[in-house]
């Protein structure tokens, strides 16, 4: 488990449009707000990304970068992009199922022919300018997401009061 106020593993994936994505590279203001998905397969990870593809703006407006990203193949992950209509989000794709746990998410086999083999389950990290993490939402099945609209209350309370990360005795 990480620990809040820990380093965060590395973290690099390749994204749609042919880059490479480095946690270790991100400057942001505030956060970096990093969303594991299922992949394609999850109908719930497309309402759920689709919210966070709509306030993709305001979190910006409050210094943060986002990404979501999957272990899913550069194939589905241009599929989750496309047909979902994902247009701002940064899609990161082909997460080892070895990353996966390092960062603490549940794994999963799959129940249906449309599910990959192993995927991660859903989980929400935000890890600070400095490569240390905040907090974080760790979820074993595709259901009770956390709330976007609930993350950016959060992050205007942290900057107002300074609040300290917590969890981390």
């Amino acid at each position: 488990m990480i620990k809040p106020t820990t380093a965060v593993p590395e973290l690099s994936v390749e994204v749609v449009g042919g880059d490479t994505w480095r946690l270790s590279e991100q400057t942001p203001e505030s956060f970096t707000l990093i969303e594991f998905y299922r992949g394609y397969h999850c109908p719930r990870c497309k309402l759920h990304l689709l919210d966070l593809n709509q306030k993709l703006g305001h979190f910006k407006n409050r210094g943060c970068s986002v990404i979501t990203i999957s272990m899913d193949s550069q194939e589905r992950a241009e599929k989750s992009k496309q047909e979902w209509g994902l247009d701002g989000l940064t899609v990161g794709y082909g997460l080892s199922e070895d990353s996966a746990r390092e960062w603490g998410l549940f794994i999963s086999q799959s129940i249906q022919d449309k599910e990959p083999n192993h995927f991660s389950e859903p989980g929400m990290f935000l890890v600070r300018p400095d490569g240390t993490l905040y907090s974080s939402v760790l979820n074993t099945t595709p259901f009770y997401r956390h709330h976007f609209a609930d993350v950016m209350e959060a992050m205007d309370m942290i900057k107002a009061r300074d609040y300290p990360a917590r969890g981390n005795v």
